[in-house]
């Protein structure tokens, strides 16, 4: 569990965080407007989640708030970072304490292999939900869902009744509310925060993502060292955060918890995504740039799913401590900080250079991790590969979801993220083969070799190439 998140971290692409996007300019035959599955102009106000744009842009003042005046993404803001905390104190505490009690590592995996299976499972039901519920209550629900279950398997520590059977339960349930809660997430930051102002929310976004990530493992490691109540205190503290993400969704009132559903008429045509849950599938494979942007996310996912577990084999190879492995993976953190104020200059360059350049980029970084060069050797390559990734992220936003028909756009946010995290699995267990039969360092070296296979391909497909941002 630890490693995999790490490992996405790392890889920069994986996670609620990534469904961010940039398209190409109106009129274009890149343009989201032009692609199949989308819809004509003026149907983002169609369906209940237009009428929620609607209800909310029409509240807008004529000025602009700055930012950091706007109370109500500021609100979902702190929630959504306490829960990011929380998620990653506990991705650490749950293979330490399922270690602890039962000894097996197999039993470790299995729990990381089932929050993931649930979470891919759940991605285009919770889209589906996203767009015809109140996202706002859909938040609401799966935090205190999610706390729940969290507080469960810390009385099941105290009381020493901690069993596979609950563990797998609970990984299942944790990883359907991380679909809900992400996908919602996006739907509630775009209701609350102006389109102008959309890049900016998202690059403080950043800040959340890599602070977790880089404070969530140490800080775990530390309360479960505690041995206070059997080392359930790292699971209160996630349960809390949880809560607290809770309360800062019902904070948020400018949100209509039903939004109504405006009358059809001539000037709001229907989608022709269609109203199913795939829609959201149809409508990014429909779309050659959308098809191209996730294929190449994806196959960087599915490479980049086992850096961490590599990382430490290498590491441990050359007798490095734990703390300091801890160190060497905190790099991907920093550099995800650090690249944040970045994302405003590389947006100058075409969305299909950008995506190409910092994907490929990864293949000689990929390559420079097999170095068996210590820890310092390890963080300095995590953080140059990072320093693109929030520019990725933000692209996402720009390239898909800005452009996306609001009354879908929660089946295409799941969409996004499920598709770029299908691979996921596959590529686990496959590195963890290559780890069997080759040594860490070879390992490295053939995931290096197939992630520049899939840039090439994809950096082949001109539609790339010739992508625009929108207007």
């Amino acid at each position: 569990m630890t490693e995999t998140t790490t490992a996405a971290a790392a890889a920069g692409l994986a996670g609620p965080g990534w469904a961010r996007p940039g398209s190409a300019g109106p009129g274009s035959a890149e343009s989201w407007s032009a692609g199949p599955g989308s819809a004509e102009p003026g149907s983002d106000r169609h369906g209940p989640a237009g009428a929620l744009a609607a209800d909310i842009e029409g509240a807008r003042p004529a000025a602009l708030l700055p930012l950091r005046r706007n109370l109500q993404f500021q609100t979902l803001w702190a929630g959504s970072a306490a829960a990011t905390l929380g998620r990653s104190v506990a991705d650490v505490a749950y293979p330490l304490a399922i270690l602890t009690v039962t000894g097996s590592p197999a039993q470790a995996g299995l729990f990381a292999a089932a929050e993931t299976t649930g979470m891919i499972l759940a991605g285009l039901p919770a889209g589906q939900l996203a767009d015809r519920r109140s996202p706002r209550m859909i938040v609401i629900v799966a935090e205190a869902i999610r706390a729940a279950v969290t507080a469960t398997i810390a009385a099941a520590l105290i009381f020493g009744w901690l069993s596979l059977p609950l563990l797998i339960l609970a990984a299942v349930a944790l990883g359907v509310g991380q679909s809900a809660t992400g996908t919602a997430r996006m739907l509630l930051v775009r209701a609350v925060v102006p389109k102008e102002q959309l890049t900016r929310a998202l690059t403080q976004d950043e800040v959340r993502i890599n602070g977790a990530d880089l404070a969530g493992p140490p800080l775990g490691g530390a309360l479960f060292g505690l041995r206070l109540l059997a080392h359930a205190v790292p699971f209160v503290f996630t349960a809390a955060s949880f809560v607290l993400s809770l309360v800062t969704a019902v904070l948020v009132r400018a949100v209509p918890d039903r939004p109504s559903q405006p009358d059809a008429g001539p000037d709001r045509p229907p989608s022709r995504g269609g109203s199913g849950m795939l829609a959201g599938i149809r409508a990014i494979w429909g779309n050659p740039v959308l098809r191209a942007t996730t294929l190449l996310i994806a196959i960087v996912n599915s490479v980049g799913a086992s850096l961490g577990l590599i990382a430490v084999v290498l590491l441990r190879a050359q007798s490095v401590s734990p703390a300091m492995i801890g160190v060497a993976l905190a790099g991907a953190a920093v550099g995800g900080l650090a690249g944040a104020p970045l994302v405003r200059p590389l947006h100058r360059l075409r969305p299909g250079v950008l995506l190409i350049a910092v994907s490929t980029s990864l293949v000689p970084l990929f390559a420079l991790l097999a170095v068996p060069d210590g820890p310092w050797w390890m963080a300095g390559v995590l953080f140059v590969a990072m320093l693109g990734v929030p520019s990725i992220r933000v692209l996402l936003d720009v390239l898909i979801l800005r452009q996306a028909p609001a009354a879908e756009r929660g089946r295409i946010i799941a969409a996004v993220m499920t598709l770029m995290t299908a691979g996921m699995p596959a590529g686990l267990a496959a590195s963890g083969l290559l780890l069997q039969y080759l040594s860490a360092s070879a390992t490295m070296l053939t995931l290096a070799g197939i992630l520049a296979i899939g840039c090439a391909y994809c950096a082949a497909r001109p539609q790339l190439w010739r992508a625009r941002w929108p207007e």
